[in-house]
């Protein structure tokens, strides 16, 4: 009973572990390859133990090796296609050629894997059908990532120009505002013109001189 339970839990983390590692790759190359690896190797574990640990029949060598590569190719294919549809908005483009990848990878893996004598089928119908299934994906899931990828960008550029644009008119107005104190400072007050007791007085004056003028005629 525990070994069908740890070859049943091995082998669904392993294939989530090769699924995160493959869809978040470009994040931190060493670290999800790291994990990659990991998650390979418990694939792998869990292949070794359900069929040829728990099962009392034996297959030769050249069975084991093709077991394990088919299963090794088979988790990836699982973990692309299944990486790539719940990641699909965090990475679009990554996702839109992951998914078709995956679908034909596991299609391809599982036959090798669980039905070696009819390997036919993958060049047969069924085959062709997964072919234009994984096509068909690939075109249709590349334009819908280029349309978000184009919405995206086209919102960053348009708050873009609504920020320079903004910025623009904040330095313009304060320009201005400096421009209009610079001017009063350095405008000079209208000298005083003299008042009517001055030039009252300034006449006088002058009337006092045209007087002592006559007084010294």
């Amino acid at each position: 009973m525990i070994g069908d339970y740890l070859g049943y839990t091995t082998t669904f983390v392993g294939a989530g572990l090769i699924s995160g590692a493959v869809v978040h790759h470009p994040l931190d190359p060493d670290r999800y390859t790291m994990i990659a690896l990991i998650g390979a190797g418990v694939f792998l574990f869990a292949t070794v133990l359900n069929e040829f640990v728990l099962k009392r029949q034996r297959p030769g060598t050249s069975k084991v090796v093709a077991i394990v590569l088919s299963s090794l190719a088979l988790s990836f294919g699982i973990g692309m296609l299944s990486g790539g549809l719940q990641h699909f908005e965090d990475f679009p483009e990554r996702a839109a050629t992951l998914i078709p990848f995956g679908l034909a990878l596991s299609f391809v893996a599982y036959v090798l894997r669980h039905d070696t004598a009819r390997w036919r089928s993958i060049i047969g119908p069924t085959g062709l059908l997964v072919l234009l299934t994984a096509t068909t994906a690939f075109f249709g899931l590349r334009g819908i990532a280029a349309d978000m990828a184009a919405g995206s960008a086209g919102g960053g550029h348009s708050h873009g120009e609504e920020s320079s644009s903004e910025s623009g008119t904040a330095k313009t107005e304060e320009s201005h505002t400096e421009e209009g104190h610079g001017g009063d400072a350095g405008t000079k007050a209208p000298e005083a013109s003299p008042s009517p007791q001055d030039t009252g007085s300034g006449a006088g004056g002058e009337e006092a001189g045209h007087a002592e003028d006559g007084h010294a005629h």
